[in-house]
């Protein structure tokens, strides 16, 4: 193993590996798997991100026998790319507009070659922003069913992944077969446990000063920009009834691509509201519109799904940013052509987790969630049982946007 002396000033001495450039003993590099993918992997690093303690993409360089880390300044990475000789197929992990959902691509279209961007969000806009090449190449996303596990540092946003859980989860679509990947996330969770459990630096190279702020729990993005924020819910059609069974019942099988049937949602600041029935591939039995407190008239001048999306993207504008409470949602956007969208998954915010001092999965509805927190019940209910989701889900967001601010103005008078 590397190491080398770090001695400055008052500082006490403490040895350092050169691979993760953490202390000796926050080392985690004998966690880190030696995989070997098909897909070259090619990370352009900007130089403020190269010597950062908790940069996920050492993790990467080397663990992925097949990649490639280039660090410089966005000049320097610009005239590194330009030089290069990319893969026919290569593609940029970039969620801008135009870019495509990764896992809905035929096997021959997917890249054989992937590029990333790592640094902060504002770093990765710059060198996207700023060099050409890179706005050339094919686009793709990723549509995370969680929220980034980098807990350790302030999300740059709050839709986004590490560098190292975007690799991981692009190769997961790219090669299902490959293994070891899971043991790379592995290897990054043990470093975020071990920083945890260490969150002041023994020799002062470090001071966490904000992990104390109660207000950082809460995404900056919701208290800054609330006029942007949409709520939304959806219902979906019900899934199919399979051979097997439980206990002489039959096993309901559910489709994680089903189709949305009704589609609700609210702008936060102004309590604008879009409402739309959309036509459902199978029947809709009595007892399942039953199941959604929802008539069988309300379906019979329901439009096809191509048509409420037009419908819903006119809703939008630009700069919105989705929030939702449901993990099922970022499905149902990608079928309504949203999943490009800014999103705000409502469950994962560390505040709420924070304040009821236990996990989220094991209260039984978001009602009780609220009930639990205090928050009451002052808006007006939509249709159904779509139209109490999206009630409580507003409820919730505005909770966490008043108590961001007013934790922030304590921070800001202290």
């Amino acid at each position: 193993m590397n190491q080398d002396n770090q001695i400055g000033g008052d500082r006490n001495e403490r040895l350092r590996c050169y691979e993760c450039h953490r202390p000796m003993d926050l080392c985690f590099c004998d966690c880190i798997p030696r995989i070997q993918t098909r897909t070259q992997v090619l990370i352009l690093q900007h130089i403020r991100e190269r010597f950062h303690p908790f940069n996920s993409a050492r993790i990467l360089r080397k663990g992925l026998l097949n990649s490639i880390l280039i660090v410089d300044h966005v000049s320097g990475l610009a005239k590194a790319i330009d030089s290069m000789e990319l893969s026919p197929s290569v593609g940029l992990l970039y969620p801008g507009p135009g870019s495509q959902l990764l896992d809905e691509l035929e096997p021959s279209l997917r890249p054989r070659q992937l590029i990333l961007l790592d640094g902060t969000w504002h770093h990765a806009k710059a060198l996207f922003r700023e060099i050409p090449r890179l706005q050339r190449l094919p686009q793709y996303h990723l549509s995370p069913s969680e929220p980034s596990r980098y807990t350790i540092r302030r999300e740059p946003s709050f839709q986004c992944l590490s560098t190292l859980e975007a690799t991981v989860a692009a190769l997961k679509v790219l090669e299902e077969e490959t293994e070891g990947l899971d043991q790379i996330l592995s290897a990054f969770e043990s470093m975020i446990a071990t920083q945890v459990t260490h969150p002041k630096s023994i020799d002062g190279t470090r001071r966490n000063l904000r992990r104390g702020h109660p207000h950082r729990k809460i995404p900056q993005a919701l208290l800054d920009h609330r006029d942007n924020m949409v709520v939304v819910y959806g219902e979906t059609a019900p899934g199919s009834t399979g051979n097997e069974s439980e206990k002489g019942n039959p096993v309901l099988r559910r489709d994680p691509t089903r189709t949305p049937i009704f589609w609700v949602a609210e702008r936060l600041a102004t309590g604008e509201t879009f409402e739309r029935a959309i036509q459902s591939p199978v029947e809709l039995k009595p007892s399942f519109l039953g199941h959604l407190e929802l008539p069988l008239s309300e379906f019979e001048n329901a439009r096809t799904i191509e048509e409420v999306s037009q419908d819903w993207e006119s809703f939008l504008r630009p700069n919105d940013i989705i929030l939702y409470y449901y993990s099922n949602i970022p499905k149902l956007l990608e079928q309504l052509g949203s999943a490009s969208r800014p999103q705000l998954a409502l469950k994962g915010i560390p505040y709420l987790k924070e304040r009821l001092n236990k996990p989220l999965p094991k209260l039984d509805s978001l009602q009780e969630l609220l009930q639990v927190m205090n928050v009451r019940l002052d808006h007006p209910q939509g249709k159904g049982r779509a139209g109490r989701r999206l009630m409580h889900s507003v409820a919730l967001a505005g909770h966490l946007y008043r108590s961001g601010l007013t934790l922030r103005a304590s921070q800001e008078t202290q």
